[in-house]
């Protein structure tokens, strides 16, 4: 799809008006036009004078949710798509959004599907997001998928706020045990050696080692800038960037102590959360579960479940299939196996998904808690050093004079 800026007269007022429209070529963009009621005079493809340049759009989460929750209302509401379209994009406030949301609009009004719509932006609308929209427009409950992406969004974007507003705290009181550090070697470390320089007398070990690197990082501090920006760098696009370094990095979350366990039901909560999701909007359940797994966001996780849709095509039930799994917590099989006899296998994946919400809710709430005393403790472990370094041989030169 592609963006053309047009001059065109508005029949009613007989105004020049200027703007931008969505089309696939300029005979499709001046047809929109016409139907909008302009007259064109001009139709030229964005960017024509400049071809490597390629606006990317950046759609925030919150946006959108907004989006889906809006369009979900008004289709429930009885109004036709295209003019929910219209509506909910006229309402969206981010301009990523509002962007992509005219591309949809542009590309419904030219015949195509919502779904087919939707798929020409995969990076803002995953396959769970799609494989809904799809079985909503194949089940005539397009107002429900929406409403369960909507909801399903917001208990995500929940969540990781959750977990990240855990980590806020000792981040702050790290910062502030580098901040203590930096000002003892900077402000207190050399008042020492001018000192001892004074008495003519020889630093103890320990100040010796202290005062060795606080000239090492005032002198070479451009260095040690380099080499922490390319280790870090270096480190995030390995994990990032790298297959090897993905992968290694989702094995490090899931093995970690104390935040490993927490992970681990985070995936497991969002496997079944979008199992539960699929199966009840009418998706077969094999494609259930393979866009589940899909939509996990971790490669071990993802590989060891993906082993289950083997068992699932060979006949085998679908909580036999997750009981064998290495990283499958047991009560999910168990619900299933409830779900299998009861029919009600959505309902009962959902169940399973809420105790372990539950439990992540009340871990995330105590990671400040647990977190705090291993922080305080390596805050005064190394500034005990530092002190020790500072403050023990001025005690000792005090007690050489006064001897």
């Amino acid at each position: 799809m592609k963006r053309f800026n047009y001059k065109a007269k508005d029949k009613t007022t007989g105004k020049i008006v200027k703007g931008s429209i969505q089309a696939e070529n300029e005979q499709t963009a001046g047809q929109l036009l016409i139907e909008q009621g302009y007259i064109p005079d001009s139709v030229v493809e964005e960017g024509t004078n400049d071809p490597f340049v390629k606006v990317t759009k950046r759609v925030r989460g919150k946006d959108r949710i907004i989006f889906t929750r809006q369009l979900s209302t008004l289709i429930g509401a009885g109004l036709p798509l295209s003019a929910s379209l219209r509506t909910v994009a006229e309402q969206t406030q981010g301009k990523g959004m509002k962007e992509v949301a005219e591309e949809i609009i542009t590309a419904v009004e030219s015949g195509k599907s919502l779904y087919e719509a939707f798929s020409e932006h995969p990076k803002i609308f995953n396959g769970v997001y799609l494989a809904l929209i799809q079985a909503g427009e194949t089940s005539g409950t397009l107002d429900l998928a929406l409403k369960r992406l909507a909801d399903q969004d917001e208990k995500d974007a929940a969540m990781m706020s959750k977990i990240k507003g855990a980590l806020v705290y000792p981040a702050i009181i790290l910062f502030v045990i580098i901040a203590v550090l930096a000002f003892m070697m900077i402000a207190v470390v050399p008042q020492v050696e001018s000192l001892y320089q004074d008495m003519g007398s020889e630093l103890p070990g320990l100040t010796q080692a202290l005062v060795n690197m606080t000239d090492f990082f005032g002198e070479y501090w451009w260095l040690v800038l380099i080499i922490l920006v390319s280790v870090i760098g270096g480190v995030f696009y390995a994990f990032r960037s790298t297959p090897w370094g993905r992968r290694t990095f989702d094995w490090f979350k899931i093995r970690v102590p104390v935040f490993g366990g927490l992970f681990r039901k985070l995936y497991v909560s969002r496997f079944a959360r979008t199992a539960e999701m699929m199966i009840a909007t009418g998706v077969p359940l094999l494609d259930s579960i393979t866009i589940s797994i899909d939509a996990i966001n971790n490669v071990v996780v993802e590989e060891d479940f993906k082993e289950s849709l083997a068992l699932i095509k060979g006949g085998k039930p679908l909580s036999e299939s997750l009981a064998e799994r290495e990283y499958m917590l047991p009560l999910v099989p168990q619900m299933a196996g409830i779900g299998e006899q009861s029919g009600k296998i959505d309902e009962m994946l959902g169940k399973a998904a809420q105790v372990y919400e539950n439990e992540l809710d009340e871990k995330i709430s105590n990671i400040s808690t647990m977190i705090e005393p291993i922080l305080m403790v390596v805050m005064a472990g190394l500034i005990g050093v530092v002190v020790g370094g500072t403050l023990l041989p001025i005690y000792s030169l005090v007690n050489s004079v006064s001897m």
